[in-house]
């Protein structure tokens, strides 16, 4: 009788242990950066050449799929359930040659991984890409430079450094990744005009 008690609660402790073992986790919420509409570029001045988009760099920020937060310069992190679609810089190069293809502004568009020769190459540096959090204050912060070559002669054509704050309506990853699409509307806007 005992041996059958002793079993019965081994028995029972066995499957208990098994069921919350399986207890099901949060679910992983994946984002993506949106490629912001654009329209065709008037009065182009490389309507006949070729670009290269280079794989974008960062010296600051981990490019990876995780999302990144910081609440202070030594308080960081990333979000545990939530990620990007896929590496940051393969979201971004992708944004890049497509807003670009879309204006029109030159022939034809390329990815670094193109054996073709091109006419001139954008070469971009990322300083920013997180969502910054102070106090109340909440904000998808984007900050990338971009380097304009021409590629027939190696010589710089002209830089600049795009940065935006854009505000969250919420303090979690989905509103960081709202604000980040709204911030990356706004840098594609300005891309295309200095670009001209």
């Amino acid at each position: 009788m005992k041996k059958a008690i002793l079993f019965i609660f081994i028995w029972i402790g066995f499957f208990g242990i098994g069921f919350v073992g399986c207890s099901k986790a949060p679910a992983l919420k994946v984002y993506s950066v949106e490629v912001p509409s654009v329209g065709v570029v008037n009065g182009r001045s490389y309507g006949n050449k070729s670009i290269k988009v280079t794989y974008p760099q960062s010296l600051r920020e981990q490019m990876s799929q995780k999302m990144n937060f910081s609440y202070s310069i030594s308080d960081r992190g990333t979000y545990q359930n939530s990620e990007w679609s896929n590496n940051m810089s393969k979201l971004l190069q992708g944004t890049f040659i497509e807003v670009l293809d879309r204006s029109r502004l030159f022939k034809v568009v390329l990815s670094d991984s193109s054996t073709l020769k091109e006419n001139y190459r954008l070469e971009s540096n990322v300083f920013a890409f997180e969502h910054k959090v102070r106090g109340t204050q909440s904000h998808a912060n984007v900050s990338v430079q971009f380097t304009l070559i021409n590629a027939d002669t190696g010589s710089l054509v002209k830089s600049k450094k795009f940065t935006y704050q854009e505000p969250t309506k919420s303090i979690d990853a989905q509103g960081y990744a709202k604000a980040t699409n709204v911030a990356m509307v706004r840098l594609s806007r300005d891309l295309l005009r200095w670009l001209r």
